[in-house]
């Protein structure tokens, strides 16, 4: 058959009929237009030709015969086209259903399903056949489905006008292309020879023999094999003393019993030995032995040991081998259902063999609580486990298993088949041993790599029972005495957590957003964890104050001290709380080390996000039973940030850094946006991580519901002409040196341009350095800054402005200044006694306009007094602007709280956020996004994001 080309498919829309013809292989398909639908050129197609058919058509409320143009293929031409056509969507629903027909006639041809036959003029014609119960369904099942369209023709001669039958028109649609199909282009060859020769051979004497055919045909039958195993010999011939034994020569894996039905009944089935004997129940016919011989014939051809059967007296029963078994047990089953044969097996069989990796501590019945879980020489057994049905082998019978050289054995009283990839895992039982890490990814993942494949992988022992604790729903702790606080129903939940994860020693990460309350749920758990060790709290110097208000808000009568300053003192310390900066714990951490802890918090913990860091290293000498890192952030640029939260919290629970790096974090971080990334790489580590960190958002269901709506709005800003001059002065110049550079000389031309980038759109003056500069008129955001003050003043409202540039915050500081506007401005030279009066004074009303540095200022402070919150420049991870933002909205705010983005139109910051857009949606996940991916950008793109555009 040749491919059909785009014209034939162009006809593919149109309804096709099938036109039968008294000599079969004539028949042929017509593609007609209802309606006057405009037709493919006939002459195009190779084998077609117009013509105008009848067709009945509905009219008004009965029908009327109208005449059609139509395509005409012969039915062999057509074949390819309803090939085609079964799988186009375009296709006309009459179409498709006969390229259906079309499917089914070209799967009995070629199972064989053919029969000679001759027509009403005793001429020569294959028929298909015979069919088996599921082709007469399949017939049927067309039929019904046939829509009008594909059987309007009229059937020729009638009066009344009579349509086909859709289920004896499918049935001469079958037979047509069985007629067609044998006569091959050899057939001239043996021109004249009945059912070869394309041309119709009148052979009248063969009409006896082929009516013959017909009955044996229409009463034919069909075989299926059953498996008996009742002779499936015990004894093995391998052994010692087998040569020579009378049961050595053929060792009998059991016999295939021939069971014979009737294709006209399907209910009526007996054993051929019955059948053989005379004794098969009626409905048989008198040809149902020679039909079952034939019908062995076909199915040797696809599974030669049946022609054995062809040498018994009575082709009852087929003695197997044990490669003969093996082979019926595998794909011989299968091809011989596909002849239709198929092979039934004993009940019992159904009972399978599975396999399933286990891991399991070395040490049987052992707690697995504590760090120690992670140490290095804490080896896990990785092993393959079988079970029958569910339940695991013992030794003994794994062993028996994997000595066993049959398809079948005998496992518990009962046959079991047996995969010979199942025997090679019971020999080799032992896939080594797992370290930590690899357990810990196993069992909570739920898979491991055995063999250099992934495999699912189940834990045992107390591994499940640590899986079961880490994943279980925690039911919400009761507050503990001496709180003066009512905890949320999540902070309950998130007390329950931390109880959880400090009483195995595992250690975790709160990353709750910002003002859900991290610092009283501390408290909560120091109150119920109820330890005579103190607990150590260190956090940034800014919040020294925070965490001792707090602590006297909310567990009165509890010691807290500050170890701070120049008298800072351990001596005489009794429980409570110790409160600390990082710069005091850097340098005293010898002295910390020395005190016994019994719970120690790192708060805002992205201050020790760098392992390598002096701050970091110092925190992991100070040892504790427990530990608990606090944070709304607890991935900023990259995933090795979240390594080292959580390698400090539960020291090995990720491995090394460099493993960390290569396992999960390079497949995540280098997701390829155009293939939907790794998906499998991030729910790999998403599984692994998330019992050891708690993350909550505000818009969680059930999180903070009475906070109140928070309004955020982009303020588009158009730069003066100053701004704009100096904008592409400063690309064009920073572009000719980085097209002519490369490596880390290129990545730090690009971050000195982007910064240059901002300040210029920020202000001139920051741009330029200038000591003494002229403020007003320079800038657009200053200019807007103007007008969202003036009427949020207006108003009595209270305002926070958050700038990256402690520079920027004294050009608006001085600005305000010579406008007479209260303010004050809190940045990270600012110390900290001064830090709690400013914040008193604001949350006091004393400064209705608060200026912060956002990395000094955008984390730990409560300033609730603010109703809104400017973002005076975009920051390039939108997570730490939502950190500043949260300053204001948090619990205890009581107004709405709207928040101004100011971005300078045309600029790098009118993209920025689309370019990090797919980055922010997979740190849902597990990764947050940073400036350094910029670095990255070819100069195409990274001409493209920074080049001056016109505001639309």
């Amino acid at each position: 058959m040749s491919t059909p080309g785009p014209l034939p498919c162009a006809l593919l829309p149109h309804p096709a009929v099938f036109l039968p013809d008294p000599v079969p292989r004539r028949g042929r398909l017509a593609f007609w237009a209802p309606e006057g639908a405009p037709l493919p050129d006939a002459a195009g197609i190779p084998g077609a030709e117009a013509a105008l058919i009848d067709v009945v058509r509905p009219h008004g409320r009965g029908v009327r015969t109208r005449v059609v143009p139509a395509v005409v293929l012969p039915v062999a031409g057509a074949l390819p086209l309803l090939v085609r056509a079964a799988r186009s969507p375009g296709a006309h629903p009459a179409t498709r259903a006969w390229a259906t027909a079309a499917t089914q006639a070209l799967a009995l041809v070629a199972r064989g399903r053919l029969l000679p036959g001759l027509t009403a003029d005793d001429t020569d014609a294959w028929r298909a056949g015979p069919l088996a119960a599921e082709d007469v369904a399949a017939l049927r099942a067309v039929a019904a489905a046939l829509p009008a369209e594909g059987h309007a023709v009229p059937l020729p001669g009638r009066r009344p006008v009579s349509l086909p039958e859709p289920e004896a028109l499918v049935r001469a649609f079958l037979d047509a292309v069985a007629d067609c199909l044998p006569r091959t282009p050899a057939a001239p060859v043996a021109a004249g020879l009945p059912f070869a020769a394309q041309e119709p051979q009148r052979v009248p004497a063969l009409r006896d023999w082929a009516a013959r055919i017909a009955d044996g045909a229409d009463a034919g039958v069909g075989l299926s094999l059953r498996l008996d195993l009742s002779s499936f010999s015990l004894f093995d011939d391998t052994g010692p003393g087998s040569e020579g034994a009378p049961h050595a020569e053929v060792r009998r894996a059991g016999a295939a019993v021939v069971q014979v039905h009737s294709l006209s009944d399907p209910t009526l089935v007996t054993d051929a030995g019955v059948l053989w004997a005379g004794a098969a129940p009626a409905g048989f016919g008198p040809r149902a032995r020679i039909d079952a011989v034939l019908a062995l014939r076909r199915a040797a051809r696809v599974w030669p040991p049946l022609l054995r059967l062809l040498d018994q007296p009575a082709p009852d029963a087929l003695a197997l081998s044990d490669p003969e078994l093996e082979d019926l047990l595998g794909t011989a089953a299968d091809r011989l259902a596909a002849a239709g044969v198929p092979v039934h097996w004993p009940r019992e069989l159904a009972r399978t063999l599975t396999a399933t990796a286990t891991v399991r501590a070395t040490a049987p019945g052992s707690a697995i609580d504590g760090t120690a879980f992670f140490d290095a020489a804490h080896l896990f057994a990785f092993s393959w486990e079988i079970a029958l049905a569910g339940d695991r082998l013992t030794p003994s019978e794994m062993d028996a298993l994997a000595d066993a050289h049959r398809p079948v054995v005998r496992l518990r009283d009962q046959w079991v088949r047996v995969d010979p990839e199942l025997v090679r895992k019971a020999r080799k039982r032992d896939l080594g041993l797992l370290d930590p890490v690899d357990a810990l990814t196993a069992v909570l993942t739920g898979t491991a790599e055995a063999d250099g494949e992934p495999v699912e992988a189940v834990p045992v022992g107390a591994l499940a029972a640590l899986r079961d604790r880490l994943t279980a729903e925690l039911a919400p702790l009761p507050q503990p005495p001496g709180l003066t606080a009512t905890l949320r129903d999540y902070q309950a939940r998130g007390l329950a957590w931390l109880d959880l994860m400090t009483s195995l020693g595992l250690g975790g990460c709160l990353a709750d957003d910002m003002g859900l309350g991290k610092t009283v749920t501390l408290i909560a758990l120091h109150l119920h964890r109820d330890r005579p060790e103190p607990t150590l709290v260190v956090c940034p110097a800014s919040l020294l104050g925070n965490w001792q208000r707090e602590i006297e808000k909310f567990a009165p009568g509890v010691p807290v001290r500050r170890f701070h300053g120049g008298d800072r003192s351990l001596d005489g310390l009794a429980g409570g709380f110790v409160l600390t900066t990082y710069g005091t714990m850097r340098a005293g951490a010898a002295r910390l080390a020395a005190q016994p802890w019994g719970l120690v918090v790192a708060d805002e913990a992205q201050h020790v996000k760098n392992p390598h860091s002096a701050t970091a290293k110092a925190l992991r000498t100070i040892p504790a039973p427990a530990r608990v890192a606090l944070t709304g952030t607890p991935v900023e640029n990259n995933l090795s940030e979240l390594w080292a939260l959580l390698d400090w919290t539960t020291p090995g629970l990720l491995g090394p850094l460099s493993a960390f790096r290569a396992r999960h974090a390079r497949p995540v971080e280098h997701q390829s946006e155009e293939d939907g990334g790794n998906e499998a790489a991030v729910a790999r580590l998403a599984a692994l991580v998330r019992p050891f960190l708690l993350r909550r958002r505000k818009s969680d269901p059930g999180i903070a519901p009475e906070l109140p709506p928070k309004t955020e709005t982009d303020h588009p800003v158009p730069l003066t002409r100053e701004q704009a001059s100096l904008y592409r002065a400063a690309v064009d110049e920073a572009m000719a040196v980085i097209e002519g550079s490369g490596g880390m000389e290129r990545r730090g031309m690009i971050m000195k341009l982007l910064a240059s980038l901002k300040q210029i759109c920020n202000h001139p003056a920051q741009y330029l350095k200038e000591e003494r500069p002229r403020i007003a008129h320079r800038s657009g955001k200053l200019a807007l800054l103007d007008e969202l003050l003036d009427t949020i003043l207006a108003e009595d409202g209270a305002v926070l402005v958050f700038t990256q540039y402690v520079t920027m915050g004294r050009i608006i500081e001085r600005h305000l200044a010579a406008r007479g506007i209260p303010h004050q401005f809190l940045h990270g030279g600012t110390p900290v006694a001064r830090r709690e009066e400013l914040v008193r004074r604001f949350q006091a009303g004393e400064a209705p306009v608060f200026l912060l540095s956002l990395k000094a200022a955008g984390t730990g402070l409560n300033l609730t007094r603010a109703g809104h919150v400017v973002h005076f420049d975009r920051w390039w991870n939108p997570a730490v602007e939502e950190q500043a933002t949260d300053r204001a909205h948090r619990i205890g705010q009581e107004r709405p709280v709207q928040v101004h983005r100011l971005i300078a139109e045309g600029t790098v910051e009118d993209r920025i956020a689309e370019l990090l857009a797919s980055k922010r949606a997979l740190a849902e996940a597990v990764l947050g996004s940073g400036e350094a991916a910029l670095t990255e950008l070819t100069d195409r793109e990274l001409a493209d994001l920074v080049s001056l555009r016109r505001p639309a």
